[in-house]
């Protein structure tokens, strides 16, 4: 960073300034001191609609400030104010004098004036703090009492701190906890009720000076730091005594402090308004001198050294931040001082890129936005642990901390300019240090030096790669800053290589010389050292050329062009120029120092990239460009230069970015052009060529001599501009100057003129004045500017005009379509009549309607065709797919459509009306795949769709037996069953229907009456007689349980003798465990022992399940006889005798009775059936018909 004064403002009446308080919202600066001043001024920089703004090289901090506000207040009658402080939130002014006046201000019509006064009158008030809502204020004496109040003047509560002499207070930033200082340099922590929590832990002792305490900040924010830094973990806390000492902590329990020693005497503390620089101010005693000096010292939130700032005065008391941190207000004896601060941003600039780094709130890691300014578009990538990065050529350089654990803590990646990694390498070194060339990269901490020759022709692609490929050559190498010979050092493929990555040790050595600052070039590298040396070395050898000595310690180094002049900026931010190619008195090369009176205050510095003597630097906010040592009218400009070329240097406004980082404005960036380019344009305006020629003959450069040819080429000046492109080397001009001459006319080479720059429109009307359509449509055509042809044409005549529209028809829609917008390309493609595009756009579009529309315009046999059915086939849409494959007579895919689309049916009619031979095989490859995978039901369906209906009955049979050995549940075999039924039944109507068909046609009936003697030679009549049987056991087995729940046992054990008949489907110990279950319920005994007798020697059982039913049977029949209670009966309708009301068969005449498969019993009398499922075949009673919507046992519905 940098810091430099830059404002001062005048007490009236030399009134020495005590406190000073910059308000962050709306930038009021209220300041008080002796004799009761109090003051509220205020800065504000020139309006936003004003022409200053408007001048992108006057912005920030560049622009001029005008105080608009200075008001005095009035109240404290003559005594000190000592303190204010702001009530942000509330917008509200807090001051208090020696005598404990305590007067609140507040803003009323644009002027300040008293809101609430306090006077205890009892001690001096020591210091006063809001807490981070401006809710609260807390109020300390200097004999112990505390007061805490609200933002509406009520106290909250108040407290006497006896035995102790308050100093300071500090709220923390959750207003949780308050601390406080004593004048001996204790801090104890109360929380915000006023209960004592502890005493802070300090570090006070010193080899000189009391241990009072200067200040204790306590940082937060509005957009607290933690929320999207990479280092949220940094220290908030800062404790801070008169003697120097400062004590850095995370909170107030922080066990590892960091501990500083400024060898100053300290008045006052302040952190900047982003928590990343601490302000401290007060007296620094000159070295080997008895005077003191007032000086600002910027330390990091870890305890390292940024900046020293020596301000004039005899006393300064106070230091307070700006909003944005880019300025600070100083109290020093009558007088206001303000310094402005160049912070170190994280940026680079290359190829056309501008690329940042800043925090987002709710983030834990970096953002790092790649901004091309030439197109505008932005990139956005989020980067952990993000240190630096550095730019040139194509490629930038970002170093971060590495995620892994390892030797290797840190990672550099090469990026593109939209942030895709190129390569990348592990470091084991600090980068502390960072320089990017072309070719190198260049990385070192305090005693080595890492470079890394990288390859510029890399690619994404083979990113993965290149780590591997840095085995085999020496393009990384690692040195020690003493090493005379640092280009022999340890490479991959040398002593101390380890797993692919080189050996770093050789680079972590003490030096009693540390490094201080690098720079490069393709040719050469130059190191800078904290004594003053110099070294050079050569490129890409690293060979130590010579070292040399300066009476400065280097802080910014840069290399010119061509490796000549050397840029020094020191600690003191002064610039001195050092030229390797003079020789000095004692014969050695590059002792001279160019200005005999070097510049001061630069802060930023950039070499020109094609000339050796210009460059560009900064000077606090003005913008120098220098040819050798002449330097030109200075440009008021707070930007940091990017880059410096053709005569053009080009700035970006970090501050201005910084303020709305995810959406820059162009304006934030600023292009200014030298003197010589200046006046080569008013020499143009004003002169004739002949007089700018020579201008540009005494003063050389490419763009100048552009600038000439351009105006020549505007005059029709052939030759000049043919002598300026060669002096410029500019083969293309040249080649065009040579086509120019052969025209002609003079309005086509005006017209070929506004062309080569670009001003198409006026080349245009030149062609249409001289009556050359056909030109002015040959140029919209190698533009693209389709629109404008499709203009041009409806207003020109003749032929051909047909077919050139049909073509800008389809470009208008290429050019929609490659941005993705599908329907305005519809729309030309439609005029185009562009079939195949157009069915491309439906498809995007998801527009099936277009597509069958299209399908119904296209004649038969046209190639789009096969495209559409595609098209249709992916999306499932089966009738459109075959229409599309039959129309362009391709019986193939239309019988592989149906078949993907599971169109079994269509695919089996389609084979067969076209005599497509291949089906059967299709079909069998699709079933075992189904079978391999496991998948039995869609196999089955498979089946059913393809009319083999009975293949898919006996598969259900295998699926059946698996389920049930397994264990399924009896429901879902009903149902299984009842499918391979239905499936059944399909295939005898299925014969049924062909059979009534082909009736009188011989050949056909034979034919199926062969089919039929095939199906029962091999055994399927039986399995097609007994269809309904599985699906009847599970029916009654359901049916018998579902009564046995209702407490219907005589229906339960009528139901569940039925089963007998189905042992060889539902095994025998569930039949005649629950005819057992059933029969004992319904105190039916002697169909329970007649169970009991089946369950005994049923086989395979085992021991202890024998053992367990006969125990079960002795406990039953020793309690109950042998007998039904109420046994039940019913009539034989065909020979009139009693029998068992369970019985299916009359023993005398052995007629079968059908059995109701809705309540399980037999069905006694012909004339009470009067139901009968079409379906399933089955019977039921007449007494519920009414009662039945859905056949009990296929579920089919009730006619």
């Amino acid at each position: 960073m940098f810091v430099y004064l830059s404002k001062k403002i005048a007490i009236p009446n030399g009134l020495r300034v005590h406190s000073i308080s910059w308000n962050k919202e709306k930038g009021w600066i209220a300041c008080g001191g002796e004799q009761g001043l109090l003051k509220v001024l205020r800065l504000e920089t020139t309006s936003p609609g004003s022409q200053q703004t408007r001048d992108a090289k006057a912005r920030g901090l560049a622009a001029p400030s005008n105080l608009t506000m200075n008001q005095p207040l009035e109240g404290h009658n003559g005594a000190v104010v000592g303190v204010v402080a702001w009530n942000e939130p509330f917008q509200r002014l807090t001051s208090s004098d020696q005598n404990g006046l305590i007067i609140v201000w507040t803003l009323h019509d644009g002027n300040w004036v008293e809101e609430m006064v306090n006077n205890r009158g009892k001690s001096l008030v020591r210091d006063m703090h809001w807490n981070s809502d401006g809710q609260k204020i807390c109020i300390i004496y200097e004999d112990g009492a505390v007061i805490v109040g609200s933002v509406d003047g009520n106290r909250i509560w108040g407290k006497e701190l006896k035995g102790m002499q308050l100093h300071k207070v500090a709220w923390s930033p959750d207003s949780k906890k308050i601390l406080f200082g004593t004048a001996s340099g204790e801090i104890h922590a109360y929380d915000y009720h006023g209960s004592p929590i502890g005493k802070v832990v300090t570090h006070q002792s010193s080899n000189s000076g009391t241990a009072i305490l200067a200040g204790i900040r306590w940082y937060h924010s509005r957009s607290s730091r933690s929320s999207g830094s990479s280092e949220s973990q940094s220290p908030t806390l800062a404790i801070c005594f008169q003697n120097g000492r400062v004590q850095l902590m995370l909170h107030d329990q922080d066990p590892a402090a960091i501990l500083i020693d400024t060898g100053m005497s300290l008045r006052d503390v302040a952190w900047s308004c982003d928590g990343s620089t601490l302000a401290l101010v007060g007296a620094m005693k000159i070295p080997r001198q008895e005077k003191e000096i007032n000086a600002v010292v910027f330390y990091s939130p870890f305890g390292e050294h940024l900046r020293t700032l020596k301000v004039p005065g005899r006393d300064l008391f106070s230091v307070s931040w700006e909003d944005h941190s880019l300025r600070i207000a100083l109290a020093v004896d009558s007088f206001i001082y303000f310094a402005n601060i160049r912070p170190n941003y994280e940026w680079c600039y290359f190829a056309n890129t501008l690329c940042y780094s800043y925090s987002k709130s709710g983030r834990c890691d970096t953002a790092v936005m790649f901004w091309n300014l030439h197109s505008g578009e932005k990139q956005l990538k989020y980067v952990k642990s993000l240190l630096s990065m550095r730019g040139c050529g194509e490629f930038c350089l970002l170093v971060a901390k590495a995620e892994q654990q390892s030797k290797q803590q840190y990672i550099a990646v090469i990026c593109n300019s939209i942030g895709t990694p190129i390569d990348s390498n592990y470091l084991g070194i600090e980068p502390l240090f960072l320089y990017m060339s072309s070719t190198h990269v260049l990385i070192a901490n305090k005693t080595g030096i890492y470079s890394w020759q990288y390859r510029a022709s890399h690619t994404a692609r083979e990113f993965t790669s290149s780590a591997q490929a840095r085995k085999f050559d020496n393009r990384e190498r690692v040195f020690h800053v003493d090493d005379l010979a640092p280009g022999t050092g340890v490479f991959h493929g040398g002593q101390g290589v380890e797993e692919g990555h080189i050996d770093f040790s050789s680079a972590l050595t003490e030096t009693l010389d540390p490094i201080c600052g690098i720079c490069a070039s393709d040719k050469a590298l130059v190191i800078g050292r904290e004594s003053g040396v110099i070294q050079r070395y050569s490129l890409p050898k690293l060979s130590l050329e010579k070292k040399y000595r300066i009476n400065c310690r280097p802080y910014h180094l840069a290399l010119n062009c061509n490796s000549t002049k050397l840029s020094i900026i020191d600690v003191n931010a002064v610039l001195y120029l050092f030229d390797f190619t003079v020789t000095g008195p004692d014969g050695s090369l590059g002792t001279q120092v160019l200005f005999e009176v070097e510049r001061k205050d630069v802060w930023h510095l950039c070499w020109a990239t094609d000339n050796s003597d210009l460059f560009a630097c900064m000077e606090k906010t003005r913008m120098y460009i220098i040819r050798s040592v002449d330097p030109e009218e200075p440009v008021a400009s707070s930007g940091y230069i990017c880059e410096f070329s053709n005569l053009q240097v080009r700035s970006a406004h970090m501050d201005e970015i910084m303020k709305n980082p995810d959406n820059p404005q162009d304006t934030c960036t600023s292009v200014h052009e030298v003197k010589s380019l200046r006046d080569c344009r008013e020499l143009i305006k004003k002169v004739v060529i002949d007089d700018c020629f020579k201008f540009v003959e005494k003063n050389p450069h490419p763009r100048l001599w552009h600038l000439l040819a351009e105006q020549a080429l505007e005059q029709l000046e052939m030759d000049m501009a043919e002598k300026a492109f060669v002096k410029c080397t500019d083969y293309q001009g040249i080649q065009f100057i040579k086509r120019l001459k052969k025209l002609d006319s003079q309005p086509k080479q005006r017209a070929e003129v506004a062309a080569y720059f670009s001003r198409f429109d006026d080349a245009e009307k030149l062609y249409l004045e001289i009556d050359r359509k056909d030109l002015a449509l040959e140029l919209r055509m190698k533009l693209g500017d389709w629109f404008r042809v499709v203009q041009l044409l409806r207003t020109a005549g003749g032929a051909g005009n047909d077919a050139m529209l049909e073509r800008a028809w389809n470009a208008i829609g290429d050019y929609f379509a490659d941005r993705q917008k599908w329907q305005q390309a519809v729309t030309y493609y439609v005029q185009a009549q562009n079939h195949e595009k157009l069915a491309s756009c439906y498809q995007i579009l998801e527009n099936f309607s277009g597509l069958e529309g299209l399908l119904a315009t296209l004649p038969d046999g046209h190639t789009l065709l096969t495209k559409l059915g595609e098209i249709f086939l992916n999306a499932g849409m089966a009738e459109q797919c075959l229409k599309a494959n039959l129309r362009c007579n391709n019986i193939k895919a239309a019988v592989n459509a149906c078949v993907k689309l599971n169109q079994w049916d269509r695919a089996v009619e389609l084979a067969k009306s076209h005599s497509f031979p291949e089906i059967d095989s299709l079909l069998l490859q699709y079933v075992s795949r189904l079978l391999d995978d496991k998948k039995f039901l869609e196999a089955v369906e498979l089946y059913r769709k393809s009319n083999r209906s009975l293949e898919g009955a006996e598969l259900l049979q295998r699926v059946c037996q698996e389920q049930q050995s397994i264990g399924a549940s009896p429901l879902r075999l009903k149902k299984l069953h009842v499918l391979k039924a239905l499936l059944v039944r399909d295939h005898q109507e299925r014969l049924k229907n062909l059979s009534q068909q082909n009736k009188g046609h011989s050949t056909t009936q034979s034919s199926l009456e062969g089919l039929l003697h095939q199906d029962t030679t091999v055994g399927q009549t039986s399995f097609i007689e007994r269809a309904w049987h599985g699906a009847e056991a599970y029916h009654f087995f359901l049916l018998a349980q579902r009564q046995l729940y209702q407490q219907k046992y005589s229906d339960a054990v009528v139901t569940a003798v039925q089963l007998r008949a189905y042992v060889d489907v539902i095994p025998s110990r569930d039949v005649y465990s629950l005819v057992a279950l059933t029969s004992a319920m319904s105190h039916s005994f002697a169909v329970c022992s007649r169970a009991f007798c089946k369950l005994e020697t049923i086989p395979g059982l085992g021991e202890d399940i024998q053992e367990q039913i006969q125990a079960l049977a002795m406990e039953i029949f020793t309690k109950f006889s042998v007998r039904d209670e109420k046994p039940q009966t019913h009539t034989c309708y065909s020979c009139e005798s009693s029998i068992p009301c369970h019985s299916g068969v009359c023993p005398n005449c052995e007629t079968k009775f059908p059995i109701s498969v809705l309540t399980g019993r037999p069905l006694m009398a012909e004339e009470g059936v009067v139901w009968f499922c079409g379906v399933c075949k089955h019977k039921a009673e007449e007494s519920i018909e009414d009662n039945l919507q859905f056949c009990p046992l296929c579920h089919a519905p009730i006619d």
